[in-house]
C-alpha cells in the first residue's frame, strides 16, 4: 500500500470515527480534496455476517475495501447514495426465520453525510433489500 493511500485511509477512518461519535468537523473541506464517496459499514446480530471487525470501509473512488466494492458502489450510485432506495432483488426467496440483523452505514456520499441503520428479520433479507452493500463476507 502506498504512503498516500495509507494517509487517505487513516484520514477516512479518523473521519468515520468522528462521525460515529456524532462529532462534526469544525470546517468542511471542499469535496474535491477528500477521498470521494465512502461508507463505514457494520452488520451485527443474527447469523454473524461480519468477521467481528469494527466495520468494513467501502471506498468508491476507485472501488475498494469491500469484497464486492464495484457492485456495491454501482448500486449506491444508482440509488443516489440512499441505501433505502436500492431496489429489492425480485428473485430472493428468504426463509421465515427470525434472527434479527442490524445493518449500519456512516460516511459521506456526494458531499452529504450518510447515517443509515436498519434492523432486518435475517441476513437473507439484508442481502435481498440492500444488494451488495452489506455483503461483507466473501
Amino acid at each position: 500500500m502506498t504512503k498516500t493511500m495509507q494517509a487517505v485511509r487513516a484520514g477516512v477512518l479518523a473521519s468515520a470515527a468522528l462521525l460515529a461519535m456524532g462529532a462534526a468537523p469544525a470546517q468542511a473541506a471542499p469535496q474535491e480534496s477528500g477521498p470521494g464517496d465512502w461508507l463505514l459499514l457494520t452488520v451485527t446480530g443474527g447469523e454473524a455476517l461480519s468477521s467481528g471487525t469494527p466495520g468494513t470501509l467501502l471506498l468508491c473512488d476507485p472501488p475498494q475495501g469491500h469484497p464486492q466494492a464495484a457492485q456495491a458502489c454501482d448500486e449506491l450510485r444508482a440509488a443516489g447514495g440512499d441505501i433505502s432506495r436500492i431496489p429489492p432483488r425480485p428473485d430472493a426467496l428468504c426463509p421465515l426465520i427470525y434472527a434479527p440483523v442490524t445493518a449500519s452505514a456512516r460516511g459521506v456520499w456526494e458531499g452529504r453525510r450518510v447515517d443509515y441503520t436498519h434492523t432486518f428479520p435475517n441476513s437473507c433479507v439484508v442481502r435481498a433489500e440492500t444488494g451488495a452493500v452489506f455483503a461483507l463476507s466473501e
